[in-house]
């Protein structure tokens, strides 16, 4: 009875790490990738003054990208396409991979200034 009871609690054990894992890997597996767009400048202020400018509906956010970005993209709108986990500074990645779709982030500062961001899509 002692073997039984003993295995009962190995094969519970095995079950539950064995969930746990997998629930772990499919948390961390869900968004692989994140097609998004941004703005960037040299201040939080401007980055502010824009965000409420496109709120607002002054100016859509590609209109704002190519006025006032000083990145390349700025000549798509901002349109960065999709990339995934460690292809972007840190902050920017949180800050892409954390956005809801089709909103507008809170400025985001990195070494190159400072971002707006817009998630297109997540996959």
């Amino acid at each position: 009875m002692k073997k039984i009871l003993v295995l009962f609690v190995l094969l519970i054990g095995i079950t539950f790490i064995g969930t746990a894992k997998l629930g772990a890997k499919m948390n961390t597996s869900e968004i692989s990738e994140v097609r998004a767009e941004h703005i960037l400048v040299t201040s939080k202020t401007q980055a502010e003054d824009i965000k409420s400018q496109i709120e607002s509906g002054k100016i859509t956010f590609e209109e704002a990208a190519k006025k006032y970005s000083s990145c390349p993209s700025k000549a798509n709108g901002g349109d960065l396409g999709y990339f995934g986990r460690g292809m972007m500074v840190k902050e920017f990645e949180n800050a892409a991979f954390d956005g809801e779709k089709g909103k507008v982030t809170d400025p985001v500062q990195t070494q190159f200034g400072w971002h707006l961001i817009k998630v297109i899509d997540k996959k």
